[in-house]
């Protein structure tokens, strides 16, 4: 490794770097926490001991690490997230969406011309909400021709991350490695340049979903019925002095008057009751928790009306608890008792950017903004005997809420939560979607013909988007994403320090040394399968911003154009298939579609490989290395 200065500046660098994808990878801490631990590090480190550079000017102090916080890139990818939001609240995509649900075509088609479009807008949104508003009508498509939801569900999340890698501003993780281009003297991509590649990666993957992934994924039932009876959920409630399962025994371990309900656990005064409950009788204020689906719930809930009420801590008096729900309803302007309404249920997701992810039920307020009540949480395949109202909510849990049609409906145009089952009858409200759909149009229309920048053109779109009515101030801040934000701002933080140092030069040579003798199509093909099996375990814009440095690195080495080896970065980032946590979409389908693990790395590797076996092929005879 002659003619590189291995400095204690370069290893310890290397080394945060290492401790920063075991964090992301073993998530021990949260994705924030990890990030700013390791930024405060970075700062300490480089204020104590100082890179010089010309003038002994540190070549690594705040101002520099911190810089990419107001990376031009990186506020796009917020203004963008702006964009998107206004684009679901204001509904502009639902009379597209009901459209399609309507359009009389054979299974195979209507599921392609889904996907084509997901994958087309993709290429100009942001592909979450994309997805969001796609599930519901995914689900109304599945309803009516029976198609199995494992097989609309993942395609549907997939055409969202391959639509993505075609244009500068279908994902954010195109935008930071153009950015990271700029800082490592590179020109910029422009808004088409990855187009004809990515076209032709995403059309064979495109294929590979439509016919390939039936066979792979395992036959389920369809959609509607999988959310109203295939999933189980954790529920609890607490007997009353005045139901009838006061004095019940166990017989068998199971009660008669709970058919298709599973008792997990019973708290009696402190105590805990474990399996079996042989010759168990049930007293006034035991605590069950309980496993069941939907139909279960819904059955339980119609024979002892009154049972399920909004999650108590343990120890609360429920008489207490009640009242104060009677007097709250009171002041309603329907001044009416909640058991004196009719109800409805509805499946509600938690949201990756929701503000109520590491909250507990307690915490929870929906419960008390739109009196809705939780009957039940299912967390993927995960059961669990504890309290319902001790479970942390994490994104992608799906609630069971009960309450009334006109408040549950509120929750709509809510980014905290998303309806998933049940709520497609309602009309949207579209007041301000033209308007919406002008002003997207527009600033997209301004920024792929080069007339102004594309930050320019997002900050502006999102201005617009204020000012015009389409969201509010508050709106869009809770639009903007804070973990991308700080994971962002670490990973280019991170990434310069890298290259300050020679850590990224370093670890380019070693590469080098491991294919010194392979062809430049080789090593670009290796590079890329290396980034891509490491964006399923990470996060993507990590990737691209600790990887990017290191590929520039590898094509100096080389002696041929960084560029490409940059763009191959790009492309291997967005091939987050093989884990539901590789991308936010996969967690958005894994409960409508009912996915475990498993499925998505059966599913999600073979795509993985194909398009880096295409990419292998097709890149060195675009570029003619």
């Amino acid at each position: 490794m002659a003619g590189f200065e291995t400095t204690i500046q370069m290893w310890v660098v290397l080394g945060l770097a290492v401790a920063l994808l075991t964090l992301y990878v073993t998530q021990w801490l949260s994705l924030e926490v990890s990030s700013l631990l390791v930024l405060t590090t970075l700062l300490l480190f480089f204020q104590i001991f100082p890179l010089s550079g010309t003038y002994d000017v540190n070549l690594l102090d705040a101002d520099v690490l911190l810089g990419g916080f107001s990376n031009p890139a990186l506020l796009a990818v917020m203004a963008l997230l702006v964009v998107g939001e206004a684009i679901v609240r204001t509904g502009a995509l639902e009379d597209l969406g009901d459209v399609i649900a309507k359009t009389r075509l054979p299974n195979i088609l209507l599921l392609a011309l889904v996907l084509l479009l997901v994958a087309t807008l993709s290429a100009f949104l942001n592909n979450t909400p994309i997805v969001l508003i796609f599930i519901p009508i995914l689900q109304a498509v599945a309803h009516k021709t029976g198609m199995s939801a494992s097989r609309t569900m993942m395609p549907l999340s997939y055409a969202a991350i391959l639509g993505g890698m075609t244009t500068l501003i279908g994902s954010s993780t195109n935008l930071l490695i153009s950015s990271s281009m700029s800082e490592q003297g590179l020109r910029p991509l422009t808004f088409f340049e990855i187009t004809p590649i990515g076209l032709i990666l995403a059309g064979v993957a495109i294929i590979y979903v439509l016919f390939v992934l039936p066979l792979i994924m395992p036959e389920r039932k369809s959609s509607s019925t999988a959310m109203s009876s295939g999933r189980h959920y954790i529920s609890q409630f607490v007997v009353p002095a005045d139901s009838g399962l006061m004095g019940e025994s166990a017989v068998a371990g199971a009660f008669k008057t709970l058919p298709n309900v599973t008792v997990r656990t019973i708290f009696r005064r402190g105590e805990t009751v474990l399996p079996p409950f042989d010759d168990y009788t049930i007293h006034a204020g035991d605590m069950f928790v309980v496993a069941a689906t939907r139909q279960a719930l819904t059955e339980v809930a119609s024979r002892h009306q009154g049972l399920f009420h909004p999650p108590l801590p343990f120890g609360l008096d429920l008489q207490e608890t009640r009242v104060k729900e009677y007097e709250d309803a009171a002041e309603s302007d329907q001044e009416e008792a909640p058991e004196d309404r009719d109800t409805v249920l509805v499946e509600a997701m938690i949201t990756p950017s929701s503000r109520m992810v590491g909250l507990t039920l307690e915490q929870f307020e929906l419960q008390q903004s739109q009196r809705a009540i939780f009957l039940g949480i299912q967390r993927r395949a995960q059961m669990t005997a504890s309290r319902m109202t001790e479970i942390r909510l994490q994104s992608g849990d799906v609630l069971l809420l009960k309450g009334r049609p006109d408040r549950l409906e509120a929750l709509r145009p809510e980014r905290d939560v998303v309806l998933i089952s049940g709520t497609r009858d309602i009309i949207p409200n579209r007041t301000h979607a033209k308007r919406a759909v002008a002003i997207f149009g527009l600033s997209i229309g301004c920024a792929a013909l080069g007339i102004i920048s594309i930050t320019t053109a997002a900050i502006a779109a999102a201005t617009a988007m204020i000012l015009t009515g389409c969201l509010n101030l508050r709106q869009a801040g809770r639009a903007i994403d804070r973990t991308i934000y700080l994971l962002v701002g670490t990973s280019l933080a991170l990434g310069t320090a890298m290259t300050a140092t020679g850590g990224a030069a370093y670890l380019a040579s070693v590469i080098v040394g491991l294919f010194g003798s392979a062809s430049p199509p080789v090593i670009l093909s290796v590079f890329f399968l290396v980034v891509a099996l490491f964006t399923n375990a990470l996060s993507n814009n990590a990737c691209a911003v600790l990887f990017t440095p290191i590929g520039v690195g590898l094509a100096a080495s080389l002696g041929i154009d960084p560029r490409l080896f940059a763009i191959t970065c790009l492309f291997a980032c967005n091939c987050s298939f093989a884990t539901p946590m590789g991308y936010q979409t996969n967690l958005l389908v894994m409960g409508p579609g009912q996915y475990q693990f498993s499925d998505f790395v059966r599913a999600g590797l073979p795509l993985v490989l194909l398009v880096w076996l295409v990419f292998s092929f097709v890149a060195p005879w675009y570029w003619g290395i």
